[in-house]
């Protein structure tokens, strides 16, 4: 179950994205801890948290961030005041000379793509080159980046022996909040399939997906095995861990309104002032259905949650609470943090969640929404 709650949500206008700070904090001083006792550096992947106002807090923690494209790489240079490690799936022309100036590491997903910019790198940036490591554990095709023909990395048989001048750093994504046990197995194959390469590098990007944050991740045993591929390699001067979920892994929530409570059949639908397509579409996506505090398993007061929007499919079921739910009353959606706010969207029309951080018993609205932010999106 959840992390302590210390939220008072009659402070909170709904719907709101909100952001508890001391679990964030709790997340930073164990990933901190992991940075320092492997030996590595540890960024924020904006793909996965980009909850920008607290930036500043994550750079007292861990080593920077990485950006997958030139808006997150601006975002990274504005807002945390550091150069990002940058991979794009493929580079956009017309970006790339902006994103070459604001960057530290620029990491390329093709040899196609290395030969039409490298004579085009800013002094310093060092450059690298994603591979598929050939191993992965996801469960779910579309969040694996590395299965059989991923057009994400270059294949073993594809890389040359001898890495390109210029290219001194591999990288690989390979995980999706996994254990130390899949990172052991992830390395594993990395390092059969590129080991001749590795031998040349001087630094190694291990991607995302170490849920380093989990009670049940085995933090010392994950610290052992980079420590073990460290002494294989020694070689290598940098590995970097550029995880996501990790940071805002169960540091907040979202916070609805039931606005109606329609019973057809012998079902109770939850009209929500939320939309799971709008708001939460990692849970169609994915799919899974995300804990609500206060539900209970004993299938007492049965409720579906239905969205705002008019997709037949806005909504997700069943939760039961020990009590009748009412019109007027919140509900509080759990670990909404990570992923989740970044992929929101204003389908229908539909205003997008308030930002807002609760601290020292107070709640800070840090950013709020309107029409001309649907808009503006459209012409």
């Amino acid at each position: 179950m959840p992390k302590e709650i210390k939220i008072d949500v009659d402070k909170i206008t709904s719907p709101a994205f909100v952001l508890q700070e001391d679990l964030l904090i709790q997340n930073l001083e164990k990933l901190q801890y992991f940075q320092k006792q492997a030996g590595i550096s540890i960024i924020c992947a904006l793909k996965g948290y980009a909850f920008h106002a607290t930036f500043p807090l994550l750079k007292k923690y861990l080593s920077g961030a990485t950006a997958s494209s030139l808006h997150e790489a601006k975002l990274v240079y504005e807002e945390m005041k550091t150069k990002p490690h940058t991979y794009c799936a493929v580079y956009i022309p017309k970006d790339f000379q902006e994103i070459s100036k604001i960057s530290s590491h620029l990491t390329f997903n093709s040899m196609s793509e290395w030969e039409r910019y490298k004579n085009n790198i800013p002094n310093g940036v060092k450059c690298g080159l994603r591979v598929n490591p050939g191993y992965s554990e996801i469960q779910t095709e579309l969040y694996n980046p590395a299965s059989p023909n991923s057009r994400l990395g270059i294949e073993a048989s594809l890389l040359p022996k001898n890495l390109p001048k210029g290219i001194t750093g591999l990288h690989f994504h390979a995980m999706c909040e996994n254990d130390a046990n899949t990172l052991e197995n992830v390395l594993t194959s990395f390092s059969k399939l590129y080991h001749h390469q590795i031998q040349q590098a001087e630094w190694l990007n291990f991607g995302g997906g170490h849920l380093i944050t989990n009670e049940n991740y085995n933090v010392e045993y994950g610290i052992n095995v980079i420590q073990n591929f460290k002494q294989k390699y020694p070689n290598i001067k940098e590995i970097i861990l550029e995880p996501g979920s990790a940071i805002g892994w169960e540091t907040g929530y979202l916070v609805a309104t039931i606005l109606d409570i329609v019973e057809n059949g012998n079902i109770k639908t939850a009209m929500l002032d939320v939309s799971f397509t709008c708001h939460m579409p990692d849970c169609l996506e994915m799919p899974y259905q995300p804990k609500i505090y206060g539900s209970v398993k004993q299938p007492k007061h049965k409720y579906r949650m239905g969205g705002l929007s008019c997709l037949a499919g806005d909504v997700m079921g069943d939760w039961y609470f020990n009590d009748a739910l009412h019109v007027g009353q919140k509900i509080i959606f759990l670990d909404m943090i990570h992923y989740t706010m970044v992929k929101t969207t204003t389908f229908n029309g539909i205003n997008l969640p308030d930002i807002g951080i609760w601290k020292d018993d107070q709640y800070q609205i840090i950013n709020q929404f309107g029409f001309q932010d649907y808009k503006n999106r459209l012409s």
